[in-house]
């Protein structure tokens, strides 16, 4: 048989190992560069290990060995050393008879006389047997590991100082007990196996530790029987009953099965009542469980056991150890056979439980509950911040209309009484310096010169302060409407400044709203004083438009202009043009650029004035 790697001709496993090395082709090839251009060191070579591993069944035909196998084997991969791995089989389910054992065993010997391994692991009590009866003459002072084997065997076999390992105990009684809890009116109980050796030693122990209760329950040991026989008794079980099953290697009638693919399920699907187990190669496949044997952790813990001897820890240090049962159940087969999960032992493992709806989605039930009140609390949160903010900013163009309103009532109390007060008064001591002059016809002409400058100047301050006046009120845009205003301030602009302001409207309707009209002249007056300060220029052109539903203003220059991108701190001029335009809910733009004038454009939203189109 020789290792799992032996088992093919050497062409075989050069095709198999092409075709696995081929995709890593390039990889090594890219490592074979890298390794060219680095310093070269000694080769690193992990020294060989040689593992040999006497199994009591062929792995292909007990998946329980099987499982033990690949744990040993995963287990000792984990070695610092490179591994020489070879799997045995003594085929004791096959040959069961002494000579053809005996046969197998010598070829053994023979086989490994000049190859001697590191390392055995004996798996099952026909492995264990043979070790402890030929180690001593053909493979003596290699350390032995056993596994799967029971207290029983070791009690008979007793194995010397070479052997350490794992073993477990199977409990019937305890698996027993958990099936008295979960159908207490049980009063059948049929214990089914086969006539195979390890089959036989099953029942053994089975029989061993029930016997107590055989005055209680009426017991049925159907181990003789052919499988179709087997399988027509138990589908005809009362309802009272429970099923035992321990193993089937070989039935009565001499066919061989492969105990957990084949026997087992046969067993369970056969069966009306509910069936219990020993072992977790036979868990899953219908039974309800049991006290479980695992042969996956016999065989973790001795290929652990096996890394700790290769790596040079004493055997003698390394202490024989039992191996832990689980409770171990099968959720769907509770719920096939309505077994409560409450009745269960403490401390029960219970697999293979199908997840509900809610417990498939409550997390994505839950997430999304989460994101929800997230999302509405943060929708709140700004509609909240939208309402205080459209408070607020009702509040300030509130606060702002009261301010500019305040502000011309102001300006129009102050043209009101300079107009009314303090020119009149100026025009009275004009007439007073006039007469004064004529009542001194013999006055020198020094104080009639004196008198002339006196009333000049007061003439020209009368003119400043009606000038003051318009600027802080027009009269005219109050009762001509905003055209005529708005000539009336570039007339009165350009003859007080020298700049010449070519003024366009563009069919502008006579009846204006006084906040529309007063926006619009403050915007232009606002634009000419800064045109006057900033622009150095000797013409503007002023254009007023009336364009759907809106009115559009434009004041431009062709003067010095400046950056429009940095302005970063608007003056108060060009601020309160803006909030104009803003109260109304129009627009404002300033377009500038160095050496290329500059242009004022402003829309408001026209609505004709009810009071003036009544007229």
């Amino acid at each position: 048989m020789g290792s799992r790697f032996e088992r093919h001709s050497p062409e075989l496993r050069a095709q198999w190992w092409h075709k696995q090395c081929r995709p890593w082709k390039f990889v090594l090839l890219l490592l074979a560069f890298f390794l060219l251009f680095r310093d070269v060191t000694p080769a690193e070579v992990n020294d060989v290990r040689r593992v040999l591993v006497f199994n009591d069944f062929d792995p292909i035909a007990s998946p329980g060995v099987a499982m033990m196998d690949q744990a040993i084997f995963t287990a000792v991969g984990q070695s610092r050393y490179q591994i020489e791995w070879y799997d045995e089989s003594l085929g004791a389910n096959l040959f069961t008879d002494e000579a053809s054992q005996r046969h197998i065993r010598e070829w053994y010997v023979r086989k490994y006389q000049d190859r001697k391994p590191n390392l055995i692991i004996a798996v099952g009590p026909a492995s264990l047997q043979f070790m402890i009866e030929s180690h001593e003459r053909f493979f003596p002072g290699i350390p032995i590991i056993f596994c799967g084997s029971s207290e029983e065997m070791l009690e008979t076999l007793k194995p010397d100082s070479h052997f350490t390992g794992v073993w477990g105990t199977v409990r019937p009684e305890e698996t027993f007990k958990a099936a008295l809890h979960l159908q207490p009116t049980t009063k059948h109980v049929v214990v089914v196996g086969g006539v195979g050796a390890y089959d036989r030693y099953l029942e053994k122990i089975v029989k061993g530790s029930l016997q107590n209760y055989e005055s209680k329950f009426e017991f049925t040991y159907l181990t003789d029987q052919d499988m179709p026989t087997l399988l027509g008794r138990l589908s005809r079980l009362s309802s009272d009953t429970i099923v035992l099953y321990t193993s089937i290697f070989q039935d009565a009638a001499g066919a061989h099965f492969i105990d957990a693919n084949q026997s087992a399920p046969m067993v369970v699907g056969a069966t009306n009542v509910p069936v219990f187990v020993l072992f977790d190669v036979n868990f899953g496949t219908g039974a309800v469980g049991g006290d479980i044997i695992s042969f996956a952790s016999d065989g973790k813990i001795a290929g652990q056991m096996a890394v700790s001897i290769l790596n040079g820890e004493k055997l003698g240090d390394i202490p024989v150890v039992k191996n832990a049962n689980v409770m171990m159940f099968d959720w769907r087969a509770l719920r096939h056979w309505g077994l409560m999960e409450s009745d269960l032992p403490p401390e029960s493992v219970v697999l293979f439980r199908e997840i509900s709806v809610w417990e498939r989605t409550k997390r994505i039930w839950a997430s999304g509950l989460l994101i929800i009140l997230a999302l509405s609390l943060l929708a709140t949160y700004l509609q909240y911040s939208r309402a205080e903010l459209r408070k607020s900013r009702d509040t300030q163009v509130q606060l702002s209309r009261h301010i500019i309103k305040a502000q011309e009532e102001e300006r129009s109390r102050l043209a009101s009484e300079l107009h009314d007060d303090f020119s009149q008064r100026l025009v009275l001591l004009k007439c007073e310096l006039q007469n004064t002059a004529e009542t001194f016809p013999s006055s020198p002409d020094t104080l009639k010169q004196k008198l002339g400058e006196l009333t000049q100047s007061v003439s020209a301050l009368g003119d400043d302060l009606h000038t003051i006046s318009h600027r802080l009120h027009s009269s005219a845009l109050n009762i001509l409407g905003l055209v005529p205003g708005l000539k009336a301030l570039c007339r009165e602009f350009g003859a007080k400044q020298g700049i010449e302001v070519d003024f366009t409207p563009e069919d502008i309707p006579v009846s204006v709203r006084p906040d529309v009209a007063l926006c619009l002249f403050r915007i232009a007056q606002e634009g000419l004083q800064n045109l006057k300060k900033h622009s150095g220029t000797r013409k503007a052109q002023l254009s007023v438009r009336h364009v759907g539903d809106r009115l559009f203003l434009s004041l431009c220059d062709e003067g010095m202009g400046f950056d429009a991108n940095k302005l970063e701190k608007p003056g108060l001029g060009i601020l309160s043009m803006q909030g104009r335009v803003r109260l109304l809910g129009g627009e404002f733009e300033i377009h500038s650029r160095l050496g290329k004038g500059t242009r004022i454009d402003a829309w408001v939203p026209f609505e004709p004035d009810a009071d003036r189109s009544n007229v």
